[in-house]
């Protein structure tokens, strides 16, 4: 995950949405005006903002559009799924045995949006141009060339072993985008934002965009995958930062689908005859770093009472008002590697208080600083269970509220002078959370970037560039790795890994076909939706 999309998502209309539900919470209606047949309209409100329409520079939650008008190579299924991957654009891959050589076939007969053929040169061109320019070209960066044999087959060699399925069904960077429309937008910065001139292969297309107010899909005249046909002619986006609004929005009929609801109102619906309320597991987590270069957080004693302090039931009944589970490490449930194995701290003040008087603090008796996101409510409701439970072992929390982009550059500035704790709300890029999550946020490095826990661990390291090299050729053995690596962690206590968020959803027995996907967590597929029967 980038630091320009977590910025994006802590400040913009999309925190409402991931902050206030903890998670990508939905509640959909269908009104009379969406249950006629394949000419209708599906109105939607929605806080997924838009940066940039642009499918090789997007890095945000314009993924929500980008989604159902663009394709990758491979879809990545759901935790669960009898298979991984569902085929996309490629209809088939494979890997030599070293898993530095990828080769997957296109499919053939599909066209883009603007009636250039897809095929293995235009794949070719897409993928080098988000290795080149995209919002998320560093996934890319496995990439050593790619050749092109016969006119449906691209062949990808690589510097190093890596998973480019998982690559290739990235929600960020693995479009496939037209050529004629790369060549277009190279040289004007507006092109994606006009009405007919993306260039995907998707179920719809671009209709009007209003910046902050309204997004507008049209059906695709043409689509290649014709046993998936979208049924709704036009899906007509109102773009609102508020949750309440939307809510009053899908219940007074202004809308058929909401994309947001606050999570202190879902109870509700349980009882509600006309809702069905599903929750899934989601790759958003929340973690609080301790400064491991300031005392007394230099002492791993003193970290694993102040994670023996941390009360993780309140936190998740407080904060994700119930809607999550107790973090197993930095790894979320359903994403590569999880594993259920990895242990967990639960609250015991008699241990935590043992911990600080073998560290030399037998009545706690100091202070430490915390911050975190104002903008992101969940945050603001646990947060203080944390100063009380702390203050139970003699130790002051001083908490202060900051935007996230004045938390983020106290943090990177310098270490010595940064707050003792920092909570953060995070998700991997794509769907392997070890080469993002365990990686990015406790790898060493020389400055700061997302480890602001400033820990360095030379075996933590080790284990993790071991790891990686086998997540393609042996995922278990990856995965064992992964494992050893977090207990490492869960000894040194470099941070809390307090809890996974439940993707929540409120959805109207008027419509079907929706499902959640974690690994494209942004993306409501509008082509799925269709009026219950």
């Amino acid at each position: 995950m980038h630091p320009r999309r977590l910025s994006e998502l802590r400040s913009g209309p999309w925190a409402v949405m991931a902050v206030i539900t903890a998670g990508a919470l939905t509640a959909s209606g269908c009104t009379g005006a969406a249950s006629s047949g394949a000419d209708t309209v599906l109105t939607v409100a929605s806080s997924a903002d838009v940066t940039t329409l642009d499918p090789v520079a997007s890095f945000s939650t314009e993924a929500m559009y980008l989604g159902n008008i663009y394709e990758p190579l491979l879809w990545k299924n759901p935790s669960g799924s009898a298979h991984a991957y569902s085929p996309a654009i490629a209809t088939s891959w494979k890997k030599s045995a070293d898993a530095r050589t990828w080769t997957f076939t296109i499919r053939h007969g599909v066209t883009f949006h603007d009636g250039t053929r897809v095929d293995a040169q235009a794949v070719r061109s897409s993928i080098l141009a988000a290795q080149k320019n995209g919002g998320a070209s560093f996934i890319w960066a496995p990439l050593k060339s790619i050749d092109t044999p016969d006119s449906y087959t691209v062949v990808m060699h690589l510097k190093y072993a890596a998973a480019m399925d998982l690559i290739a069904s990235s929600t960020y960077g693995a479009w496939i985008v037209s050529p004629k429309a790369l060549k277009a937008a190279a040289g004007d910065k507006t092109y994606y934002n006009r009405a007919g001139t993306d260039g995907g292969t998707g179920p719809y297309r671009l209709a009007s965009y209003h910046s902050g107010k309204e997004l507008v899909l049209r059906r695709a005249g043409t689509y290649w995958n014709t046993a998936h046909p979208a049924t709704y002619k036009t899906v007509d986006v109102q773009i609102t930062s508020d949750a309440v609004t939307a809510q009053q929005m899908l219940t007074t009929g202004a809308v058929d689908f909401s994309t947001s609801f606050p999570l202190q109102n879902v109870k509700s619906y349980r009882k509600n005859p006309d809702y069905t309320v599903k929750d899934y597991t989601s790759p958003f987590n929340y973690v609080t770093f301790f400064n491991t270069r300031r005392k007394p957080l230099n002492n791993p004693l003193v970290r694993r009472a102040l994670s023996y302090a941390t009360p993780y039931q309140d936190i998740i009944t407080v904060g994700a008002q119930g809607y999550g589970t107790q973090s197993h490490g930095p790894v979320p449930k359903g994403i590569f590697p999880y594993d259920s194995s990895v242990p967990q701290y639960h609250q015991d003040l008699a241990e935590a208080k043992r911990l600080l008087a073998k560290a030399g603090y037998p009545k706690g008796g100091f202070s430490l600083t915390l911050t975190y996101a104002s903008e992101n409510e969940a945050e603001a409701r646990f947060v203080p269970l944390l100063k009380d439970a702390y203050a139970k072992i003699g130790v002051n929390l001083k908490v202060t509220s900051q935007r996230f982009n004045q938390q983020w550059q106290q943090a990177k500035d310098d270490p010595a002078k940064a707050q003792d704790m920092f909570v953060l709300y995070y998700w991997p890029t794509y769907s392997d959370a070890g080469s993002d999550n365990l990686y990015s946020l406790y790898r060493s490095s020389a400055k700061p970037y997302f480890n602001l826990s400033y820990w360095k661990d030379g075996s933590y390291d080790a284990l993790i560039d071991k790891a990686g090299t086998y997540t393609a050729s042996d995922p278990a053995k990856a995965r064992s790795l992964y494992v050893q690596a977090e207990k490492i962690l869960y000894a040194q206590a470099p941070g809390l890994s307090l809890y996974d968020s439940r993707a929540v959803y409120v959805v109207p027995k008027k419509l079907s076909g929706f499902e959640f996907n974690e690994n494209y967590p942004f993306t409501v597929f509008f082509a799925d939706l269709k009026p219950a029967r």
